[in-house]
């Protein structure tokens, strides 16, 4: 069943039930009114006779609109009664007063009141009561089959309008094809909760084709990445298959191979999270863990401001600075534009790598360590993802300032001082 039907049959049914209860509260309300008139009447014209009767005032004083006047001795027995069908039991007379009281028989109402003379009563037929009631409901029933569909109809076009952007949202999802994540088409408030909910999807739609977007620049940057070692690895086995005392092509055939084996690693490391648990700790010297990094890239400056010590793994925390370093260098496009800087503070080491290139834009800073992101100077996109994953693998943090001519990345660990 359609949500818009269902909206439909229930708020039918509510409109049905208030319209029912209307009507009926509406004949419950005219017949309470008028049989209370009456009795008002009744008490009001009782009180009247019995103080003319009382006062043995000559002159007559009826009551008129189809009231009826009779007189009973004290004994309940009548000496005067204008409509014999109106009679009251002698026993309810025997409690009359001097105030009128009310009794209400078969088909009629009456007041009676004690006097110097007797009982007086004062009585109405309330014939015309149930007739007019009878006439009442037949009319509120004509009222109710005439206006419950039209409130039916009504209840349909409200729903059908204040629905429509939930149905042309429906009916847009379930034409969209798999591999298109445009966003989803939608007419209705923005601040409403389908106009959230609509703006979320369609935000989830965004960030999913950036995410496939980043998925095939990295599948083509790795492809590149692999094809270059491959393409030297084939040219040393070439080498070796012509001359295979070549010890110089075997050499650099097993730094490609090792080149293309860290490589695959990483990227199985960063998607499975490796990096996150294979941590073997040791108590590693900072210092000479960074100053044997910077060795490796000739030009690259290096400044220690302590010997601090962390508990960590020595492989990782060194494939941490090394991705830095290099990212680094290729920043600033030569190795003497780079500096790196060991230190400790406050019971933590850290370490920082500066760099004087152009620096990173604003809108490439929030993604920086994000899975597939690459900055302007290329890149697979894998380095700082793991770098992020092996500090905090090692209870630290990695940040990044950056701007034009200089960019920081600063990594903290706790320091061996701290943790005693």
């Amino acid at each position: 069943m359609r949500y818009t039907t269902q909206l439909t049959l229930v708020f039918g049914l509510i409109w049905a039930l208030l319209l029912a209860l209307s009507l009926v509260g509406i004949y419950a309300t005219l017949r309470t009114s008028l049989e209370s008139r009456i009795e008002r009447q009744l008490l009001s014209d009782a009180a009247a006779l019995a103080e003319l009767y009382n006062s043995a005032t000559t002159g007559t004083l009826r009551p008129i609109g189809g009231t009826y006047v009779a007189l009973y001795d004290f004994n309940g027995q009548p000496i005067l009664i204008d409509e014999p069908n109106h009679r009251i039991p002698p026993e309810v007379l025997q409690n009359a007063a001097a105030e009128p009281q009310l009794y209400k028989g078969d088909g009629f109402e009456a007041a009676y009141v004690e006097t110097s003379v007797g009982v007086l009563a004062v009585s109405q037929d309330l014939g015309f009561i149930d007739q007019l009631s009878e006439q009442v409901a037949r009319s509120a029933v004509v009222v109710f089959l005439l206006t419950l569909p039209l409130g039916w109809l009504l209840v349909r076009l409200g729903v059908g309008w204040a629905n429509r952007p939930l149905a042309n949202a429906a009916e847009a999802i379930a034409e969209r094809k798999g591999a298109d994540l445009s966003p989803i088409p939608y007419d209705g408030p923005e601040d409403d909760e389908l106009g959230r909910i609509v703006a979320r999807f369609n935000g989830l739609l965004d960030e999913l084709r950036v995410a496939r977007e980043r998925e095939r620049v990295f599948l083509a940057e790795v492809s590149h990445e692999l094809r270059t070692p491959l393409t030297v690895l084939m040219g040393y086995l070439e080498r070796l298959r012509k001359n295979p005392a070549d010890a110089d092509a075997l050499a650099a055939a097993e730094r490609t191979a090792r080149h293309l084996t860290r490589l695959v690693g990483d990227l199985l490391a960063l998607a499975r999270g490796e990096a996150e648990r294979t941590v073997n700790p040791h108590i590693v010297d900072l210092t000479e863990l960074a100053r044997n990094v910077a060795q490796g890239f000739p030009g690259v400056r290096f400044e220690a401001r302590g010997e601090p010590e962390v508990l960590g793994d020595p492989d990782r925390l060194m494939q941490l600075v090394r991705n830095l370093v290099a990212n680094a260098v290729r920043a600033a496009g030569r190795p003497e534009g780079v500096r790196v800087t060991v230190g400790e503070a406050g019971g933590r080491a850290w370490v920082e790598v500066a760099d004087d290139g152009p620096g990173i834009a604003p809108e490439v800073l929030p993604h920086l360590f994000e899975r597939f992101s690459r900055g302007p100077e290329g890149g697979t996109g894998l380095g700082l993802a793991i770098a992020k994953q092996i500090a905090e693998a090692h209870e630290g943090r990695i940040t990044v300032r950056s701007q034009p001519g200089r960019t920081v990345f600063r990594v903290e660990l706790p320091g061996l001082e701290g943790e005693g």
